[in-house]
Protein backbone atom coordinates (compact mmCIF):
# COMPACT_ATOMS: atom_id res chain seq x y z
CA UNK A 1 0.00 0.00 0.00
CA UNK A 2 2.74 2.43 0.95
CA UNK A 3 6.54 2.37 0.91
CA UNK A 4 8.61 4.55 3.24
CA UNK A 5 12.19 5.77 2.97
CA UNK A 6 13.86 7.78 5.74
CA UNK A 7 16.74 10.20 5.33
CA UNK A 8 18.52 12.95 7.22
CA UNK A 9 20.21 11.00 9.99
CA UNK A 10 23.81 11.61 10.97
CA UNK A 11 26.23 12.60 13.70
CA UNK A 12 25.63 15.74 15.73
CA UNK A 13 26.93 17.16 18.99
CA UNK A 14 24.77 17.50 22.07
CA UNK A 15 22.57 20.57 21.81
CA UNK A 16 22.49 20.43 18.05
CA UNK A 17 19.61 19.90 15.65
CA UNK A 18 18.70 17.43 12.96
CA UNK A 19 15.80 17.17 10.53
CA UNK A 20 14.62 13.76 9.39
CA UNK A 21 12.49 13.18 6.32
CA UNK A 22 10.32 10.26 5.32
CA UNK A 23 9.34 9.98 1.68
CA UNK A 24 6.27 7.86 1.00
CA UNK A 25 5.04 6.29 -2.19
CA UNK A 26 1.41 5.45 -2.71
CA UNK A 27 -1.68 7.12 -4.05
CA UNK A 28 -3.47 7.14 -0.69
CA UNK A 29 -0.76 8.68 1.49
CA UNK A 30 -3.17 11.14 3.08
CA UNK A 31 -5.30 8.27 4.39
CA UNK A 32 -2.52 7.04 6.72
CA UNK A 33 -1.63 8.19 10.15
CA UNK A 34 2.14 8.64 10.33
CA UNK A 35 4.59 8.18 13.14
CA UNK A 36 8.24 8.18 14.12
CA UNK A 37 9.80 5.56 16.37
CA UNK A 38 13.33 4.98 17.53
CA UNK A 39 15.30 2.00 18.74
CA UNK A 40 18.59 1.99 20.59
CA UNK A 41 20.74 -1.15 20.85
CA UNK A 42 19.28 -3.62 23.32
CA UNK A 43 16.09 -1.61 23.81
CA UNK A 44 12.52 -1.81 22.58
CA UNK A 45 11.31 0.30 19.73
CA UNK A 46 10.05 3.51 21.31
CA UNK A 47 7.33 5.93 20.25
CA UNK A 48 8.63 9.37 19.32
CA UNK A 49 5.83 11.26 17.61
CA UNK A 50 2.71 10.84 15.51
CA UNK A 51 0.60 13.02 13.26
CA UNK A 52 -2.99 12.51 12.18
CA UNK A 53 -3.94 12.00 8.56
CA UNK A 54 -4.81 15.65 7.98
CA UNK A 55 -1.81 16.96 9.90
CA UNK A 56 -3.94 18.95 12.32
CA UNK A 57 -3.17 16.91 15.44
CA UNK A 58 0.11 15.60 16.81
CA UNK A 59 1.22 13.45 19.70
CA UNK A 60 4.66 13.06 21.31
CA UNK A 61 6.50 10.78 23.63
CA UNK A 62 7.40 12.43 26.91
CA UNK A 63 11.07 12.75 26.05
CA UNK A 64 10.26 14.37 22.71
CA UNK A 65 7.68 16.92 23.75
CA UNK A 66 9.07 20.44 23.51
CA UNK A 67 12.17 19.37 21.59
CA UNK A 68 10.88 17.45 18.58
CA UNK A 69 8.27 18.48 16.03
CA UNK A 70 6.50 16.16 13.61
CA UNK A 71 4.82 17.50 10.51
CA UNK A 72 3.58 16.26 7.17
CA UNK A 73 3.07 17.60 3.70
CA UNK A 74 0.51 15.43 1.97
CA UNK A 75 1.05 17.19 -1.34
CA UNK A 76 4.68 16.02 -1.22
CA UNK A 77 3.97 12.62 0.36
CA UNK A 78 6.52 13.45 3.04
CA UNK A 79 6.68 13.37 6.83
CA UNK A 80 9.29 15.28 8.82
CA UNK A 81 10.79 15.12 12.27
CA UNK A 82 12.59 18.24 13.43
CA UNK A 83 14.82 17.44 16.41
CA UNK A 84 16.30 20.23 18.51
CA UNK A 85 18.38 20.27 21.69
CA UNK A 86 19.60 16.77 21.00
CA UNK A 87 21.06 14.71 23.80
CA UNK A 88 23.34 11.66 23.76
CA UNK A 89 20.41 9.53 24.93
CA UNK A 90 18.63 10.40 21.67
CA UNK A 91 21.11 8.19 19.85
CA UNK A 92 19.15 5.49 18.04
CA UNK A 93 17.89 4.27 14.71
CA UNK A 94 14.84 6.32 13.81
CA UNK A 95 12.02 4.70 11.86
CA UNK A 96 9.14 6.18 9.93
CA UNK A 97 5.88 4.23 10.05
CA UNK A 98 2.36 4.34 8.61
CA UNK A 99 -0.90 3.13 10.12
CA UNK A 100 -4.38 2.72 8.71
CA UNK A 101 -5.69 4.30 11.89
CA UNK A 102 -6.09 8.08 12.00
CA UNK A 103 -3.33 8.26 14.60
CA UNK A 104 -1.59 5.76 16.89
CA UNK A 105 1.19 5.63 19.47
CA UNK A 106 1.97 1.91 19.69
CA UNK A 107 4.34 0.23 17.27
CA UNK A 108 1.91 -2.69 17.09
CA UNK A 109 -0.64 -0.43 15.43
CA UNK A 110 1.61 0.38 12.48
CA UNK A 111 1.70 -1.91 9.50
CA UNK A 112 4.27 -0.20 7.30
CA UNK A 113 7.85 0.71 8.16
CA UNK A 114 10.85 2.34 6.59
CA UNK A 115 14.37 0.95 6.81
CA UNK A 116 15.48 3.42 9.48
CA UNK A 117 18.11 6.13 9.65
CA UNK A 118 20.87 6.35 12.25
CA UNK A 119 21.03 9.35 14.57
CA UNK A 120 24.11 9.66 16.77
CA UNK A 121 24.50 12.43 19.33
CA UNK A 122 27.94 12.91 20.84
CA UNK A 123 28.87 14.71 24.05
Amino acid sequence: QVQLVESGGGLVQAGGSLRLSCAASGRTFSSYGMGWFRQAPGKEREFVAAVIRSGGFTSYGDFARGRFTISRDNAKNTVYLQMNSLRPEDTAVYYCAATELPVATSRHQYGYWGQGTQVTVSS
